[in-house]
């Protein structure tokens, strides 16, 4: 009988790059919803991001709920393109958020597949935050 030791396979490292973005969102539009079902609408996004990530990402967004009354969801996809710390590529971001009881829950990944040129084989999560009015993020990621 013979046994062969394998070497683990060494964890990918994980990269953070930070900075800030500008977003503009288009006006609600109505989507199918059943007649007198919960109203469903979308929205266009265009952002705009520096820092160590530097490109820009078009993308839409589906919303549910009263958001003025801080009940309701969003999902969105963003198709990224530009520079994340010297390398060229693209990658799409998924957004899950809720808002409920004066909570909110919000989740950024990076799409698992999507990675493409220097950028091939991405993964990870951004987290952002708004003080006054000003958009900064956090993509923390790896590459394998």
């Amino acid at each position: 009988m013979s046994t062969t030791a394998h070497a683990a396979a060494p964890a990918a490292t994980t990269y953070s790059a930070k900075g800030g973005f500008e977003v503009k969102i288009g006006p609600a539009e109505a989507l199918s919803s059943p007649a007198e079902g919960t109203p469903l609408f979308k929205r266009s996004l265009s952002k705009q991001y520096s820092g160590e990530l530097v490109g820009s990402a078009i993308g839409e967004m589906q919303m549910a709920g009263q958001p003025q009354l801080g009940e309701a969801a969003y999902t969105a996809l963003e198709s990224f393109v530009g520079e994340l710390q010297g390398r060229k590529g693209s990658f799409a971001l998924a957004h899950l958020g809720l808002m409920s009881g004066g909570k909110q829950d919000l989740r950024i990944c990076i799409v698992p597949g999507s990675g493409l040129g220097e950028l091939a084989g991405i993964s990870g999560e951004l987290t952002l935050r708004i003080e006054a009015g000003v958009h900064f993020y956090e993509l923390n990621y790896r590459l394998n």
